[in-house]
């Protein structure tokens, strides 16, 4: 759909002009604000529009003239569209976390250096210097000898289409928005969220550097096999000792050339970039002299005679006539080769079983294009390690089996082969698609160049590799293509016997490209390391990040080359191939999932300018990379997923939070509204039932919590399980609190990490500190997954008025959570409560389980004692009998029911004998009485006081005037007796009613107005808390049960007064009151 924009200018009438002055004032201000904004910048790109919090335009000319004047409060954060629009002309995307290499950092350019690469010279010859390189020329000879040509056709397609596909998705992430420096690194974590971008990229950097060091052992076979064997250190004193001679070579060479290479990216790595094209070069004219050396094989095929005894390939390192023995003047002379094989020159010589029975001939080992080889070269020939390379079909007497064939000049193979050895092996030769995507802050247009130059190269590539298997098949002899060293014939390079017009083309060549493509690893690690290490999320790799003057990550390539030494040290580049598959296997598998992953949630900021993407090619990407991976080697495969895991569990454990707005976030979120729809918006059944906890906490001025102890017993109680929201309530108006509720918010998730909290964090902000609350409690949560408990701290000051949480909202909230039928947990002296760090070595938890509220009081030990904080403390269950019940047979079924109940806990009746109200209780109940009339006195004006003082007063006169009152009867409380006990305290009670009578006599006439109501109810609360200091003074947590607020409200404060009375003298206390239905069961 086309859009057009008409810009029509607009004239400012009656427009006002500042005074100069003013102006100038402005600019001065401006101009500070701006190099402030400089100076704040550390050189790394950001997630955030590189536009909008920009500081180059100068604001007093933003915000001159009347016309935007309704708009000008909020210039700073939403910018005038010309504003936009001019700095998005003036947008570059430069390098992150690497400065320019000639400037050092501190010189700011003032010129923007336009990008002039196009889609060849940017991606596509890059790519193709990546892809191309040492598996070519050193390993895909000997790969189609030993797989035969069609199975190497499978494996090199397999390799190639897990590439093409990697690079569709590819093109997709980096044509959706501007991609800088970092590559795959870049778009996997910016798709795939910190954790997945960080195991990643540190695996894909692993890839890299041993990378580097396959192509420094490259380097090193190609001097010591083809161009200098001489120069070999170690040499084979024995026979069978050729491998592990070659090995060393290996090491001490390459451990030499890496610190070469170190010191040449150290010192000059722009010398480096300059030479990427010659080194380019090198490895296209190589591939030119074997497509020519191929059309030359139709005509005039190369003379490389091979010889053969029997159909056993002989190598020709140590003779050069391919016969037993010679005429010359008729004279028959024995050869070098009967030597080899005989004790003597001698023709009545002892000699070889084998070389006796069979006859030396010589047949051509490139025979052509025309001559018919690939019908021989079709199928596999997998052999074990020591085996002789044989010729199919070629005629052979089999001689002695007991033969020691060991020292005799056959050509054997160095390593067992099978298929899934040669798919690992090959894999690294399709690798450095990404070549595109690092250079895209120097291109044209990256999002049409990425794309085209990726593909393109890759088709390019696959092309060259495809028919290069058929034609090597098609020319060479299956014995050359699987004498991986060339020893048949005389040493050469396989690959280089078919190239035109000198086999040196191809030795020159691949020494240059492999020792190019070496200083290529060398010089992108070292940056994909310092680019991980600059964004901050993986807080052990951070020194990596730092570097020269100018940027070069000097650090990063000490590791780097650190890494590859280890590679060098493994010394076969057969073993070192499985090993960078492994990891570059890995970042592509994750590349497609980002592209699924981003397809499938239809994120409004995926808009990927390449359009020939789908979810089920990503997929199919993904899995064939995976699959790959498992065929390559499961062992490595294990290993790489491995420590990608470890890595990914320490960001998320350690590393910096970030928000890239990623894909797995998207993920997460829709894979949270699917579960909140399907979670019953109702109360689950009582076997899935746990305390899902909405935590009230109480801020200081500061917005500070004042109890953190509340924190750390939610953690202990949740251990991590389940839905924990931590609400508090800002009193006040929204719009004049915002600040304070985000520095409330902050505070509180900061406690909340230090605690160990999982969990959510809500402020409210409330006129009304108990409309806040009420808030909280009706509100919190989403659908299914809200909270069924209310955890608070007991409020200590609550006799003072001007505390906020006073007891009147205190009451109203433990209303408030029974209308809501939710369970209530109030902790008191929540200060002396235990730190996570603190361990109870010994001790108990008391349950006293005086009514039954759905088992609440059961089942909440059993959550702490899961915690290391109270593992080791023992549970105690503590129940009052009533009068008409058997203690004993009461004991017998609460530890039946426990046992079904599968808690281990102590058990006790506890027996209350049935007494007379003791004076202790009227005087509190008076006290409580009195200050209860105080409150109330408090909240009257001042003649109300003065008038409410007097009739107290002469209330008080007029009850000590009178005749002493007959004290109310109280009422009985029903307690458990055996039948024995009920006699005995029988003649008690006689004794204890003669006192209770004096007592009568003895009463103050002020506890005659006393409520009766309120005097029973105090009774109740100091007999059970004499009980429970008697039995659970020193217990490490009491648990008890809360009694519920009275029903008329006249009496809240009194029912406070109630709470302390019971709880006197406990240090630590959990009140519990259950919401009313069952929250344990027996059954399974």
């Amino acid at each position: 759909m086309p859009t057009s924009f008409t810009v029509v200018p607009v004239e400012a009438q009656g427009e006002e002009r500042a005074p100069a002055d003013r102006d100038g004032q402005e600019k001065e201000e401006d101009e500070e604000d701006d190099e402030r904004d400089r100076r704040s910048g550390d050189g790394i790109a950001r997630e955030s529009s590189p536009f909008i919090d920009s500081a180059e335009v100068d604001r007093g000319n933003m915000y001159e003239g009347k016309n935007m004047a309704l708009f000008e409060e909020e210039m700073d954060s939403n910018p005038m569209v010309s504003s936009l629009l001019n700095k998005l002309a003036n947008y570059t995307n430069l390098t992150q976390g690497v400065v320019e290499h000639e400037a050092d950092e501190d010189s700011k350019r003032k010129e923007v250096k336009v990008p002039r690469m196009g889609t060849f010279i940017g991606v596509y010859l890059p790519c193709l210097q990546n892809i191309l390189g040492v598996i070519l020329f050193l390993r895909l000879t000997w790969i189609v000898g030993t797989a035969g040509v069609l199975e190497s056709f499978i494996i090199v397609f397999m390799c190639c289409a897990c590439t093409m596909l990697t690079a569709i998705s590819m093109s997709a992430i980096a044509t959706n928005g501007v991609v800088p420096a970092g590559g795959s690194y870049y778009m996997i974590s910016r798709s795939l969220g910190p954790e997945f971008g960080g195991a990643v990229g540190l695996c894909f950097y692993l890839g890299t550097t041993f990378a580097g060091a396959m192509y420094i052992l490259g380097t090193i076979e190609i001097l010591l096999t083809y161009i200098s064997p001489s120069a070999a250190i170690f040499k084979a004193e024995e026979v069978g000792e050729e491998t592990e001679a070659l090995l060393n070579n290996m090491r001490v060479y390459g451990t030499c050339i890496i610190v070469l290479m170190a010191i040449v990216v150290f010192v000059g790595v722009k010398y480096v970039n300059k030479l990427a094209l010659v080194f380019l070069a090198c490895v296209i004219l190589s591939i030119i002299a074997i497509y020519a050396g191929v059309i030359k094989t139709a005509f005039d095929p190369p003379d490389f005679p091979i010889c053969l005894l029997g159909n056993r390939t002989l190598s020709k390192r140590n003779f050069d006539v391919c016969a037993k023995f010679t005429e010359s003047n008729n004279e028959t002379k024995t050869t070098a080769l009967w030597r080899l094989f005989c004790d003597s020159p001698l023709l009545n010589a002892t000699c070889d079983d084998y070389f006796s029975l069979n006859n030396v001939t010589e047949i051509q080992g490139i025979p052509g294009i025309m001559s018919g080889v690939l019908a021989d070269n079709l199928w596999s020939t997998y052999t074990e390690k020591g085996s002789i390379v044989e010729k199919k079909g070629q005629p052979s007497v089999a001689g002695s089996e007991e033969t020691k064939m060991s020292g005799l000049p056959y050509v054997f193979t160095d390593i067992m082969t099978y298929f899934t050895m040669l798919v690992g092996i090959y894999f690294p030769s399709v690798t450095g698609i990404m070549a595109g995507s690092n250079r895209s802050g120097d291109l044209k247009d990256a999002q049409k160049s990425i794309p085209t130059g990726t593909i393109l190269a890759i088709s390019t590539t696959s092309f060259i590799y495809l028919s290069c298997i058929v034609l090597f098949g098609a020319c060479i002899e299956g014995v050359i293509l699987r004498d991986k060293f060339g020893e048949a014939v005389k040493g050469n390079l396989v690959v280089g016997t078919l190239a035109w017009p000198s086999p040196w083309v191809i030795v020159i060549g691949s020494f240059f490209s492999t020792c190019g493509a070496g200083l290529q690893s060398l010089t992108g690690a070292p940056r994909l390391l310092q680019a991980i290490a600059r964004d901050g999320i993986v807080p052990f790799i951070q020194v990596f990040g730092h570097g020269k003057a100018n940027g070069e990550p000097t650090w990063a390539l000490l590791l780097t080359a650190g890494i590859c030494e280890i590679g060098i040290l493994i010394a076969s580049l057969d073993s070192v191939a499985p090993i960078l598959s492994m990891f570059f296997l890995m970042c592509y598998m994750f590349v497609n999932l980002a592209c699924a992953v981003q397809t499938l949630l239809r994120t409004p900021n995926w808009r990927p300018r390449f359009k020939y993407y789908h979810w089920t090619l990503s997929f199919l990407g993904m899995s064939l990379c995976l699959a790959l991976m498992f065929i390559c080697s499961w062992y490595y495969a294990l290993i790489a997923m491995l420590i990608a895991g470890c890595i990914y569990k320490y960001i998320e454990y350690r590393g910096a939070e970030k928000e890239w707005g990623d894909g797995i976030r998207g993920l997460s979120l829709n894979a949270a509204r699917y579960a909140l729809l399907r979670v019953e918006d109702g109360p689950p059944h009582t076997k899935n039932w746990r305390p899902q906890l909405l935590v009230l906490l109480n801020l200081d001025s500061e917005q500070l919590v004042k109890h953190p102890r509340l924190l750390s017993f939610t953690s202990q109680l949740k251990a991590g399980k389940g839905l924990t929201i931590v609400g508090s309530v800002l009193q006040g108006i929204y719009l004049d609190k915002c600040t304070e509720t985000q520095k409330a918010e902050e505070n509180v998730k900061a406690l909340m990490g230090v605690e160990k909290t999982k969990g959510f964090c809500q402020i409210v902000v409330s006129p009304n500190f108990r409309d806040g609350i009420s808030c909280l409690i009706q509100s919190a949560g989403l659908g299914g997954m809200k909270h069924n408990t209310v955890l608070m701290a007991w409020p200590q000051s609550w006799k003072q008025t001007e505390n906020r949480f006073s007891w009147k909202n205190f009451v109203d909230t433990v209303r408030e959570t029974t209308a809501a039928q939710q369970a209530l947990l109030v902790a008191k002296n929540i200060d002396l409560f235990p730190t996570n760090q603190e361990r109870f070595t010994e001790g108990n938890i008391d349950v006293w389980w005086i009514v039954h509220d759905g088992g609440m009081l059961m089942l909440l030990p059993f959550l702490l004692r899961q915690h290391k904080v109270w593992r080791k403390c023992k549970m105690r269950i503590f129940t009052v009998a009533q009068m008409d019940d058997n203690s004993i047979q009461m004991k017998k079924d609460l530890q039946m029911f426990l046992y079904h109940l599968r808690l281990n806990a102590e058990v006790e009746v506890v027996e209350m004998f049935e007494n007379d109200i003791s004076a202790f209780t009227y005087e509190k109940t008076l006290m409580m009485e009195q200050r209860s009339q105080m409150l109330k006195q408090m909240q009257l004006s001042k003649n109300e006081r003065e008038r409410e003082a007097q009739l107290i007063h002469d209330r008080n006169t007029a009850s000590r005037s009178a005749p002493a009152v007959k004290a109310a009867v109280p009422e009985k409380v029903q307690m458990t007796w055996t039948k024995e006990k009920l006699v005995a305290e029988k003649h008690k009670n006689k004794d204890s009613n003669i006192s209770g009578f004096k007592d009568i006599f003895n009463m103050k006439p002020e506890w005659g107005n006393l409520n009766q109501s309120n005097v029973r109810r105090m009774h109740t609360a100091v007999k059970l808390n004499g009980v429970v200091l008697n039995k659970s003074q020193h217990a490490q947590l009491v648990l008890l049960n809360m009694p519920g607020p009275p029903k008329n409200r006249k009496g809240d404060e009194n029912y406070m007064e109630f709470l302390e009375v019971l709880t006197e003298g406990l240090d630590r206390v959990l009140l519990v009151r259950g919401s009313g239905r069952e929250v344990i069961t027996i059954y399974s």
